[in-house]
């Protein structure tokens, strides 16, 4: 598939279609990694499906059954290898895996080693879009920023961007090293960042949606029996998959299956044209290890809702009343 609609990432030059790939499930969060060949083998293979942007992190770690470690940037680096050139990679750093929950860590002496692992691991001379993954409430905006500034007049980054932020904190950072990118949650399930867009239109900031299909949920392909891997996989524990989440989206999920009717698409292809047909400087980087769901994913980005749809679609979101994972109420 070639796409003709490239979306700009912000106040970069990296232009990529209107859907990416989130690769995180290939090794972590969504059940035992997958085997390192097969998880290989359909990183390039959805670059032949028409996926030009991918995105890992240092963090995105397994355990294999074997009991090695399955380190997602060594997967992404290894399947675009031989497409270096036409492939946008995005990774990220500041965060990792405690005992008791997610560490953060954006002090400069932290993120110069991190960024060293990454370089290694992904086995490119330069990383085109650097994530802050995370807020560390230690570190002010102002000194990550100065680090970005270093790294990409080093060579080691083209571009950064920042994952989970506030307006307040992008404001500062931008100030100081311009961002391109948002990486937040979005989905028609998670909108509380959609008080973002004014900033993100002023600042030239694009806008990386991930989680687009609410982890899932919205492609229709789960119900309240559905079972997941207790502790490996983050489904198991995230209400929107309780009886109360499906029965509370019963009105969505029906309008969504008479869309995808008209459109001839399906639920997941709507959900994600939803927010791609709303801002152009959305794009949404939806994880699958599948390759029908990799093919299904980015043809959303055919797949065409009116002004008037989408604000049908956000009228039925408003009065959505259901309990999902990340979404601060």
């Amino acid at each position: 598939m070639v796409m003709d609609d490239k979306r700009k990432i912000g106040k970069s030059e990296l232009m990529v279609n209107p859907v990416g790939l989130g690769c995180m499930g290939f090794s972590h969060a969504y059940g035992e990694p997958t085997e390192r060949n097969e998880a290989t083998k359909m990183i390039r293979k959805a670059f032949d499906f028409g996926y030009n942007f991918f995105d890992t992190a240092e963090c995105y770690i397994g355990t294999n059954a074997d009991g090695s470690t399955s380190f997602n940037e060594e997967l992404v680096g290894e399947a675009l290898k031989d497409i270096r050139d036409e492939v946008v990679i995005a990774t990220k750093f500041g965060v990792a895996h405690g005992s008791s929950g997610l560490v953060m860590d954006s002090r400069p002496e932290t993120i110069r080693r991190a960024v060293d692992g990454s370089l290694k691991r992904l086995g490119v001379e330069r990383i085109d879009l650097y994530y802050q993954h995370r807020i560390d409430p230690m570190v002010e905006p102002e000194t990550v920023a100065e680090v970005m500034n270093d790294l990409i007049k080093e060579g080691k980054i083209r571009y950064w961007g920042i994952s989970e932020t506030t307006e307040d904190y992008l404001r500062r950072a931008d100030a100081v090293c311009p961002v391109s990118a948002v990486q937040n949650r979005y989905s028609m399930l998670a909108r509380e960042h959609e008080k973002l867009f004014p900033v993100l239109e002023e600042l030239d900031v694009a806008y990386i949606a991930f989680s687009p299909l609410g982890n899932g949920f919205l492609t229709g392909k789960y119900d309240a029996s559905s079972k997941f891997e207790e502790g490996i996989d983050y489904r198991s524990h995230m209400p929107q998959y309780s009886e109360k989440g499906f029965k509370a989206a019963e009105r969505l999920m029906n309008r969504l299956d008479e869309l995808a009717a008209e459109k001839d698409a399906t639920k997941g292809q709507i959900s994600l044209s939803w927010m791609i047909c709303k801002k152009p400087y959305i794009i949404p980087i939806p994880g699958s290890r599948k390759e029908d769901r990799l093919k299904e994913n980015i043809g959303a980005a055919e797949v065409r809702l009116s002004e008037t749809e989408i604000s049908e679609l956000d009228g039925l979101l408003d009065k959505l009343d259901m309990p999902v994972y990340g979404q601060k109420k």
